[in-house]
């Protein structure tokens, strides 16, 4: 119970907001979480998943630990849950957190069959004695894997979103949760394709180990994701963003299943071309750029491009800083085999010629020039209809590319800048 002290200090406080920041703090600093939720249960009652998420993110501003935040989750999960057991998200099956909470429901039932393996495996003595297993766990491992499409679209369409309406701890706190599921789903399938190679034992051990860890930790991912991030997400993301959602989701794919429903229609496209030149930006299928946009971003590409049109003439290049070939606007209205000196003329009209009919994807030539290493492509151009418009050429010195070894994470500040 709440003593008449607590009480007084309790009505101070000028909002529920507050108060339940507070009920955070006293978890982080060790305060037994039954306890917390007894003593504020009605409190916890009306929490929602949005106050939530913006609560977390402000205890970050105010010098909370992220990664304590994280730890802390699954504390957190149980002091409001039956708050979030209430929440439920409405919208159509054509809406993509329909689509993502479909999925959750198929990774689901994969992650009861694995605990029901687990648990086979660990009463067995021999690998004969769980052969059919082995095979359903080979299944699992896999479809594991392949759900990191699900986890693809949320990190590059769905949380952009949200982060972008002020939501940025959640969507940080699940990435994370990601990549470290996505090192133990490895392991799993690792231990899946070694097996041959272990003791049972062995084998027993680390599935037990590897696969609780996934079951159990990625149950309480998709339990916040559905009842927390979700419900933010629908509550905070306007409505006309949802169908640019739906479009990108579209683009990067699925793992489960493909969701049917009717595309974006042709007026919308027209109207978003008409606001964008409005603009004075051009549309692209995937955003809008002015045309000095579009050729700041060519010009700043560590290579040098050139455009040539279906009938052979040079009609762009970009002007990278320190070009291989040098070029002027001289050669633009040229037909291309003028560029290029008498004896390599034949060479570069079969290209030209193979890049048309499809012969080739690409054609590619690497030289020595002044000491560096060039690397010369040829890529086909061609339309949505799959007509061929031109040809673009790219040059690179792949010297110091040639010599990477290992790996660099991390900005190193010797680097020129």
């Amino acid at each position: 119970m709440v003593d008449k002290e607590e009480l007084k200090n309790l009505q101070e406080k000028t909002t529920s907001k507050e108060l339940i920041k507070d009920l955070i703090k006293q978890i982080h600093e060790g305060k037994n979480p039954e306890e917390v939720k007894t003593k504020f249960r009605s409190i916890l009652r009306n929490v929602g998943p949005t106050e939530i998420a913006k609560l977390e993110q402000e205890l970050v501003n105010e010098g909370v630990p992220r990664e304590e935040i994280r730890k802390l989750c699954t504390v957190h999960l149980a002091i409001f849950r039956e708050s979030l057991n209430k929440q439920t998200v409405e919208v159509p099956t054509d809406h993509p957190i329909h689509v993502f909470m479909e999925e959750h429901k198929i990774i689901l039932q994969h992650l009861e069959e694995l605990k029901n393996i687990i648990q086979k495996v660990s009463a067995a003595e021999s690998f004969e004695e769980v052969d059919r297993e082995m095979h359903k766990l080979k299944h699992i491992a896999d479809h594991l894997m392949e759900v990191e499409k699900h986890n693809v679209r949320e990190e590059n369409v769905l949380f952009p979103y949200l982060q972008k309406h002020g939501i940025t701890e959640p969507p940080a706190i699940m990435w994370a949760e990601h990549n470290e599921l996505k090192e133990k789903k490895k392991q799993l399938l690792k231990l899946v394709r070694v097996r041959d190679t272990l003791s049972f034992q062995d084998f027993k051990k680390q599935l037990a180990d590897t696969g609780s860890y996934i079951t159990d930790e990625l149950s309480n991912h998709i339990y916040k994701e559905n009842h927390i991030l979700y419900p933010a997400a629908q509550r905070t993301i306007k409505a006309e963003e949802w169908k640019d959602i739906r479009e990108q989701c579209d683009e990067l794919g699925y793992c489960c299943f493909t969701p049917k429903y009717e595309k974006v229609g042709e007026e919308v496209k027209k109207e978003e071309l008409k606001s964008a030149l409005e603009k004075g930006a051009i549309n692209f299928e995937t955003g809008s750029l002015t045309k000095e946009e579009i050729e700041a971003v060519l010009n700043a590409l560590p290579v040098d491009i050139s455009f040539v049109d279906a009938e052979d003439t040079v009609r762009y290049f970009n002007k990278a800083e320190g070009r291989v070939f040098p070029r002027t606007k001289a050669v633009i209205g040229r037909k291309v085999q003028q560029c290029h000196p008498p004896k390599s003329v034949h060479i570069v009209s079969q290209v030209l010629d193979d890049l048309k009919k499809g012969r080739r994807k690409s054609a590619d030539f690497w030289i020595e020039l002044n000491q560096r290493k060039i690397y010369i492509r040829y890529f086909p151009v061609r339309d949505q209809n799959g007509e061929y418009v031109g040809c673009v050429e790219v040059t690179q010195d792949i010297t110091d590319i040639q010599n990477i070894k290992g790996e660099r994470r991390l900005l190193n500040e010797t680097q020129s800048k």
